[in-house]
C-alpha cells in the first residue's frame, strides 16, 4: 500500500483517491453481443454461453424441488444453523423497515410484520393525501457461484424480498461442473422463501431476468452483485427500462484509526475486503505514523497466511494509507471518497459518526469488524461502491417496493383548491387542464 502524507496539506493529489479504471468500451461491445443474442435466442443462448463460461452442459437451467432438497441435504447442521441465525438478525432488522407496509404475502409469510393504514394527510379541508407501499411483482436476484458461493448475499436479498411481498422471487446462479448450484445457495433460497431457481450465470442470466425465455420469466427489477460483466450487463439493461438495484463496482473498505487502534485488527478488516477481487481497494486512514506503520507490518504478515493471497496483494496494489494531522481532516477525506464500507476504529467512534455525511454502512469501535455486517448483524451487506454512496443508499426493504400516492377531495376541497389550480393552468396555457376543475366548479 502506498503512504500519502496530508499532515502538512489540505489539498489531495490529484489520483490519490482513484479506483481501478476499466477500459468499458470493449467490455460493452462483448456485453452486448451476449444480452442480444439471449434476448434473440433465449434459453439456447443461455445455454450456449453456460457451457462456454462455466463449461457444463445442463439439460434444464431450472432447479427443480428434489435438487433443492438434495442440495440442502447437504448441508452439514452447523452450517445451517449459522445460517439460520444470520436469517434471523437480518429479519430482524429489515422487518422494522415494514411500517406502513400493506398486504401482499410477506404479510402471511411473516406474522410479525405489523399492517398499519397509511398516513394520511389533509393539505386543505376536504383535500386528503396519501401514500402505499406496493411490493414490486417480478424481481430477480443475481447470486455469483465459483469458488465464493455468496449464500449470504441471498439472505441479504430473499429476506427483505421476502417481506415486502414479492409475488415472484426468481434466482439465478451459475453452476458448478456438476452442472449443480452450491447445496448452501441450495439451502438458503428454501429457507428464505425464493420461488424460482435457475443455474444461469453471467451476462446470460442478467439477460435472460431482463428480457424473459422460454424457461426463465422475466423481472421488473434485478439485484446482485457480479464480476465487470455482469454489472456492465446491468447497466445496459436499466437503459431498455429494466430497474436494478444500484450501480455497483469492486468491494471496498475504510479504514480510520486513532493511536487506540488494534493493528492486528485494522489489517485484518483491510485484507477482508481485499481478497474480495484483484480490483477491490482498500483505505487506511490514520492520525499516527505509528499506527500506520504497524498496520502495514500486520498486513505484510497476515497476508502471506491467506489461500487468496495473490488475489489479496493485487487489491493492495490499488490500495493506499493516508496520514493526516488530525480526526477533522480525516473525516473530510472519508466523506470524499465515500467508501462502501467505513470502520472507525478509534476513540470515541459514536462521536465521530455524526460526521459520517457519504458511506454505504459504517462500523463503530475496535470489535465491530466489517465481516459481521456482510454475514449477520442484521444490516445489510449490498451497497453502493465506487463513490456511488454520495447519493445512493444500500439496498432495503424499500428496494423492493413502489410507493403509489394517493388523493381524493370532496366537493368542500374542489372549492378551496380549484381557483388556484385554474389560474396555474392557465398561466401555463394548458386549457385542458384548466377546464377539467372549472366543468366540477361550475356543477357545484
Amino acid at each position: 500500500m502506498k503512504i500519502t502524507d496530508l499532515r502538512n496539506t489540505d489539498v489531495i493529489p490529484e489520483g490519490a483517491l482513484t479506483r481501478p479504471v476499466l477500459d468499458t468500451r470493449s467490455l460493452e461491445q462483448t456485453v452486448s453481443g451476449i444480452l442480444n443474442e439471449v434476448k434473440r435466442d433465449g434459453d439456447a443462448a443461455v445455454a450456449k454461453y453456460t457451457l462456454l463460461f462455466d463449461k457444463v452442459a445442463v439439460p434444464s437451467p431450472e432447479v427443480s424441488p428434489r435438487e433443492v432438497a438434495e442440495g440442502a441435504a447437504l448441508v452439514s447442521e452447523e452450517l445451517k444453523a449459522a445460517i439460520r441465525l444470520a436469517r434471523d438478525q437480518i429479519q430482524a432488522f429489515h422487518v422494522r423497515q415494514a411500517v406502513p407496509m400493506r398486504g401482499g404475502p410477506g404479510k402471511q409469510a411473516l406474522p410479525e410484520v405489523v399492517e398499519t393504514l397509511p398516513e394520511v394527510v389533509e393539505t386543505l379541508p376536504g383535500v386528503r393525501c396519501w401514500r402505499k407501499s406496493v411490493a414490486i411483482e417480478r424481481v430477480g436476484l443475481y447470486i455469483p457461484g465459483g469458488t465464493a458461493p455468496l449464500f449470504s448475499t441471498l439472505l441479504m436479498l430473499g429476506i427483505p424480498a421476502r417481506i415486502a411481498g414479492c409475488r415472484e422471487i426468481v434466482l439465478c446462479s451459475p453452476p458448478g461442473p456438476d452442472g449443480r448450484l452450491h447445496p448452501a445457495i441450495l439451502y438458503t433460497a428454501e429457507l428464505v422463501g425464493v420461488t424460482k431457481i435457475f443455474r444461469a450465470g453471467g451476462v446470460q442470466a442478467i439477460a435472460a431476468l431482463a428480457y424473459g425465455t422460454g424457461c426463465i420469466p422475466r423481472v421488473d427489477k434485478i439485484f446482485g452483485p457480479g464480476n465487470q460483466y455482469v454489472t456492465c450487463a446491468k447497466q445496459l439493461v436499466q437503459q431498455e427500462g429494466v430497474s436494478i438495484d444500484m450501480p455497483a463496482g469492486p468491494s471496498e473498505v475504510a479504514v480510520y484509526t486513532d493511536e487506540t487502534a488494534n493493528p492486528a485488527y485494522a489489517a485484518a478488516d483491510l485484507l477482508s475486503q481485499a481478497e474480495h477481487g484483484a480490483d477491490s481497494q482498500v483505505i487506511l486512514v490514520s492520525t499516527s505514523s505509528e499506527i500506520v506503520n504497524q498496520v502495514l507490518t500486520e498486513v505484510e504478515r497476515q497476508v502471506g497466511l491467506l489461500p487468496r493471497s495473490e488475489v489479496a496483494r493485487k487489491a493492495l496494489s490499488n490500495s493506499r494509507a493516508f496520514l493526516v494531522r488530525e480526526e477533522g481532516q480525516a473525516m473530510s477525506l472519508l466523506n470524499e471518497y465515500a467508501p462502501e464500507h467505513l470502520i472507525l476504529a478509534c476513540r470515541e467512534p459514536e462521536r465521530l459518526a455524526d460526521k459520517v455525511i457519504n458511506a454505504g454502512s459504517v462500523f463503530l469501535g475496535h470489535f465491530s469488524p466489517e465481516s459481521v455486517g456482510d454475514y449477520a448483524s442484521g444490516t445489510n451487506h449490498v451497497l453502493p461502491t465506487n463513490g456511488y454512496a454520495r447519493a445512493y443508499s444500500g439496498v432495503s426493504l424499500d428496494s423492493f417496493v413502489k410507493k403509489i400516492t394517493f388523493q381524493q377531495l370532496t366537493p368542500e376541497g374542489l372549492r378551496h383548491i380549484g381557483p388556484a389550480v385554474e389560474r396555474m393552468a392557465e398561466a401555463e396555457g394548458l386549457q385542458a387542464h384548466a377546464r377539467a376543475v372549472s366543468i366540477r366548479l361550475n356543477s357545484l
